[in-house]
């Protein structure tokens, strides 16, 4: 019985910080470009140089 005392604290700390982590990679903005990484996976990079930035607008593909 004297386990659960220790190990019921420490795993709910261990998922406090696993939601911390989520938190700050939401807030940080790393799932803000899903179209980007959409039409990136369907190019071949292998003959390429370092992958261009691709802007996302309402109607598609900005010209640019």
């Amino acid at each position: 019985m004297t386990i659960f005392f220790l190990l019921a604290p420490f795993s709910v700390m261990l998922a406090l910080l696993g939601l911390w982590g989520f938190w700050w990679t939401v807030r940080s903005g790393q799932y803000d470009d899903p179209a980007g990484d959409a039409a990136r996976i369907l190019l071949d990079d292998s003959d390429m140089g370092p992958p261009a930035l691709i802007q996302v607008t309402a109607g598609g593909t900005d010209p640019e």
